[in-house]
């Protein structure tokens, strides 16, 4: 109490000394009270903070993503500290007009709702996280509804805000807004439903700048080089541009094709188209020339063993020969090709590999090549494909097979050349 008093005493003798000047003791006061608002800050922030994010990081469980998201929310939260102190002192300084006082008084409870609300915002964020790892996570989501809770909680901050700046009451603030949403609805639409699209896009990061993305609809293909209000832009693989409203992105599909370059391999989904009279048996010469490739020694050795006791099973039970089983031409390249894309240094062996038989059409019997590459870069990407391909084109008369495709008339022509030649 006696500290107090001696305090006032000596504003009191502070102010009659710069009486001749009558600002330098308001200016004073102000210097005095910003001192103030950084030391409120310091102590928060550099002491308390610090030492409450120590305290965090030793509990148990909170050394992750969920201790980072609760002291990015008590981050928030301390920001609230120095407006407060603003707020209060403002009101002390001597010679102030009015009105300015109102004002800043204003402005600190506004600073301080927008800081509650994004406070807020993270500590759902925050919610969000912890509930997705539960294992029902992804039947019952709930990142919808907290997104609205988010929309809701901003409205009624910027309401704060507004109310707050401009020296209204929320409460004819609301009223007047309501009479007015319907105008405002039909003039602002598209801007209305732009910005809900760019609220949920931001959200839930479906488009990134830089994401590869894919809309047939809006002829797009490519790079998103920027994100604005009304209008996402694709820059095309031909280097045109397109523009998409943003809107679009919600109501309408899309590919994004960032989960392949994250998940590093890209994927191969082509078959080659195999003459069906040139699959047949193999004989004993062509399995002994067979043996020569090195990745079917042990598909061979396991498939003669197999077919070994198969058929003197059969040979037992007193069966004709022809139901004995042999080793296909097909079945060996499979064999063949799969053990060579398992051995290729550019196909990722830890993602699905299959080679299989796709229905028989017109045009050939389909034996298609699925796997995915190591790199996700196009030119990367084309290039191990094509070799891929050009190795198994080259190899297959090896086996006795043939790649068929449509008849032309070069052989009927060069006949006739020669016939006429010899005439």
């Amino acid at each position: 109490m006696v500290d107090a008093v001696i305090a006032v005493q000596l504003l009191e003798n502070l102010q009659n000394t710069l009486e001749p000047w009558p600002w330098a003791y308001t200016t004073i006061v102000l210097c005095a009270l910003a001192l103030a608002a950084w030391l409120a800050n310091f102590v928060t922030k550099r002491i308390l903070l610090r030492g409450l994010r120590r305290l965090v990081r030793r509990l148990p469980g909170n050394g992750g993503s969920e201790g980072a998201s609760n002291l990015r929310v008590i981050s928030r939260l301390a920001n609230v500290v120095p407006s407060m102190v603003i707020g209060a002192g403002i009101r002390i300084v001597p010679d102030l007009p009015p009105e300015l006082v109102k004002f800043i008084i204003g402005a600190c409870t506004a600073w301080a709702a927008l800081t509650v609300a994004l406070a807020i915002s993270h500590a759902l964020d925050a919610a969000n996280e912890l509930y997705e790892r539960r294992p029902d996570s992804r039947n019952k989501p709930i990142k919808g509804y907290l997104q609205v809770v988010k929309i809701v909680v901003f409205v009624a901050a910027g309401l704060v805000i507004v109310s707050e700046l401009l020296g209204l009451k929320v409460g004819p603030l609301v009223t007047g807004l309501g009479a007015a949403t319907a105008v405002l609805m039909l003039i602002f639409q598209d801007t209305i439903l732009s910005l809900v699209a760019s609220v949920q896009i931001s959200g839930d990061g479906r488009v990134r700048l830089g994401d590869w993305i894919e809309m047939p609809s809006q002829n797009a293909d490519g790079d998103v080089i920027d994100i604005a209000l009304h209008t996402i832009t694709v820059q095309n693989w031909d280097k045109t541009i397109t523009t998409i409203p943003t809107k679009k992105l919600v109501t309408e599909s899309f590919k994004n094709w960032r989960g392949m370059q994250e998940a590093g391999g890209r994927r191969i989904k082509r078959a080659l188209y195999l003459d069906q009279h040139s699959v047949g048996f193999v004989d004993a010469q062509a399995l002994q020339r067979l043996e020569q490739f090195a990745v079917l020694g042990d598909y061979l050795r396991e498939k003669q063993a197999e077919l070994t006791q198969w058929n003197t099973q059969l040979q037992a039970q007193g069966v004709a020969a022809v139901n004995a089983r042999r080793v296909t031409n097909l079945g060996t390249f499979r064999a063949y090709v799969e053990r060579y894309l398992r051995q290729h240094p550019g196909i990722h062996t830890d993602m699905t590999l299959l080679v299989r038989q796709l229905q028989p059409t017109t045009e050939g019997l389909p034996l298609e090549v699925y796997c995915f590459t190591r790199t996700t870069a196009w030119a990367g990407y084309e290039g191990i494909q094509s070799d891929v391909f050009d190795h198994l084109l080259a190899i297959l008369p090896a086996f006795g097979l043939r790649v068929f495709q449509a008849s032309s008339d070069a052989m009927l022509m060069a006949a006739q050349q020669q016939r006429a030649a010899a005439e």
